[in-house]
């Protein structure tokens, strides 16, 4: 294109096909248009990103505290139904958790305020056959 030939600035012309296509395009052309501008998606994503990862941590968390509480349920339901007794225990009722002198476990139905056994846990026999902690009640 010949220096003679240049447009000004402000005048849109496609240098390809010789024409003036200032209507054709997606955006305001004249030079009293509002100025385009993008947005500032950095500050958004950044903003939501801190969101989005402390939700994923909250969720984490409650799944870990979750799982944590299933192990040792796991792990109490496993220790009892490995323990030593000699009777069918009664769905609701609640049943004590000693240690022998090998330091093998058994299950009694004798209160820790009854005896002088090496006691580890209460627990109750619920529906569902799994053990569950009786709290001690302060």
């Amino acid at each position: 294109m010949q220096e003679e030939d240049k447009k000004p600035d402000n005048v849109v012309f496609d240098v390809e096909t010789q024409k003036y296509d200032a209507a054709l395009k997606p955006y305001a052309t004249d030079v009293g248009a509002p100025v385009i501008t993008t947005p500032d998606t950095v500050t958004w994503k950044n903003v939501n990103i801190d969101k989005v990862n402390k939700q994923v941590k909250a969720k984490y968390e409650e799944l870990k505290a979750e799982y944590d509480a299933l192990m040792e349920k796991f792990e109490y339901n496993n220790l009892i139904y490995s323990a030593k007794f000699n009777f069918e225990p009664i769905v609701g009722e609640i049943y004590h958790l000693y240690r022998d002198k090998k330091q093998l476990p058994f299950l009694s139905i004798i209160a820790p305020d009854q005896c002088r056994f090496d006691y580890v846990e209460s627990f109750r026999l619920n529906a569902d056959k799994m053990w569950e902690v009786v709290k001690k009640e302060a």
